[in-house]
């Protein structure tokens, strides 16, 4: 990021096996095609749910920027009311959704879990709801069934399938969109109120088109997130 305009996204396979320093080559590199210097980069934030990998990706990302990166964790600054048995577990994207949309707000993060949160109309975290995601069911759905070929998470052009790979097709993108649309009905009846609805992860832009109701897909909710946690608590971080 510069200020609040992210000037590139980039991946990269993590693998305990590898030591600091291969990741911060890595890292070096890849902040190299995107023609960012090293010296230009004051801060570094880190959010994980690997605990093996998190200190060797810090000591890689100091060794790398001369600066402490931030970990999310207890103690971080969040201006989030948290009305969780474990805080711990709170996801970053919800501090973007809190500046970016208007609350009671609910929130899908469809990736090998498709995890809902919801923000009550004081953006207190209430808690959610855990489901499969849609690509490790259609996995469980091939590798269980013999008979039953590995397809493509596309939507079919009809949600009567005329052939296997299309009544997968569907029952993976339909049927979730579906238990969006009813997950999102029975959780504003519970709260007695409308909600905003917002949609991330790396499958979300494949079911939500499909939702009847209206969702608002956010690719780079959990960036944001981190973004607006980093400028929290920058002042713990440093050289």
């Amino acid at each position: 990021y510069e200020k609040d305009s992210l000037r590139f996204e980039s991946r990269l396979a993590t693998d305990c096996a590898k030591m600091e320093d291969q990741y911060a080559v890595e890292l070096r590199d890849i902040v190299d095609i995107y023609g960012v210097s090293i010296g230009e980069i004051e801060g570094s934030i880190i959010s994980s749910v690997v605990p093996s990998l998190t200190s060797g990706i810090k000591r890689a990302v100091k060794r790398l920027t001369r600066t402490e990166p931030l970990c999310i964790g207890p103690g971080m600054k969040t201006g989030l009311n948290i009305k969780l048995n474990d805080p711990s577990t709170l996801g970053a994207d919800l501090v973007a959704a809190i500046e970016l949309f208007d609350c009671p707000c609910i929130i899908f993060d469809i990736g090998t879990a498709t995890t809902i949160s919801v923000l009550d109309a004081d953006a207190s975290m209430l808690g959610g709801v855990i489901i499969p995601g849609p690509g490790i069911a259609l996995e469980a759905l091939t590798a269980r069934s013999a008979l039953l070929s590995s397809v493509s998470l596309e939507a079919p052009k009809h949600v009567i399938g005329s052939n296997t790979a299309d009544c997968m097709r569907s029952g993976s993108v339909y049927g979730t969109a579906s238990m969006m649309d009813g997950m999102c009905d029975r959780i504003e009846e519970e709260l007695g109120k409308k909600c905003s609805i917002v949609a991330t992860g790396g499958l979300g832009k494949e079911i939500v088109p499909h939702c009847r109701r209206n969702i608002v897909y956010c690719d780079n909710l959990l960036l944001e997130g981190l973004r607006l946690l980093y400028e929290k608590n920058a002042g713990k971080a440093g050289r």
